[in-house]
């Protein structure tokens, strides 16, 4: 078999869904992920799926990749990561529960939740986000397709408007490398991109 026009079609997704993102947006992202760093605010993290992954990958690469250099770590927690506690939660009270649940208690006032759902709407992510805007948190909402409920509730978006979910959960790993490699830079002192 020959992909190769396959291959070429895939990779002309990804470039021109990448020339539509919303840099203001991400620099939007940028600094309100910094102003909690220095704050020594929380920063929570979810997503089912590969968008679990992404998420464990947010708090590997802020909290080790980037902390690890600098005097004021950053405070990532990410709520799907603890296999346990997400079992017990989903069997005993309900699989819609698994995040906004961890955050009782656990929640202040100016922490940051980092909400990942491709299509905008899953339920779990939603009930989280709809919890944490009470509490008087800041949502960074990532999502792709139509951008779903969270869009909406996002109060910065970090969109990637295409139909397609792989495209999607790429463009949300470039979201994660991009901010480290920026964070890298400033926070850091350290060049990631050599010309």
């Amino acid at each position: 078999m020959n992909y190769t026009s396959d291959i070429q079609n895939y990779i002309a997704l990804e470039i021109e869904i990448l020339n539509k993102l919303d840099v203001e947006q991400i620099n939007a992202a940028l600094n309100l992920l910094n102003e909690t760093r220095q704050r020594k605010g929380r920063i929570y993290i979810c997503g089912n799926g590969g968008s679990a992954a992404t998420a464990s990958h947010f708090q590997n690469d802020f909290n080790k990749g980037v902390s690890e250099y600098i005097e004021v770590p950053f405070r990532f927690h990410c709520l799907n990561d603890n296999v346990a506690t997400l079992m017990a939660i989903a069997n005993d009270i309900g699989y819609e529960e698994v995040f906004r649940f961890q955050l009782r208690n656990n929640l202040e006032e100016n922490d940051v939740l980092v909400a990942i759902s491709g299509s905008g709407n899953s339920p779990n992510v939603i009930h989280a986000v709809e919890y944490a805007k009470e509490h008087g948190c800041k949502i960074i909402g990532l999502t792709g397709f139509s951008g779903g409920k969270l869009k909406e509730l996002s109060d910065i978006s970090l969109h990637a408007p295409v139909n397609s979910m792989q495209v999607t959960e790429d463009i949300h790993m470039i979201f994660d490398h991009l901010m480290m490699s920026i964070f890298y830079k400033y926070l850091c002192g350290k060049e990631h991109l050599k010309k």
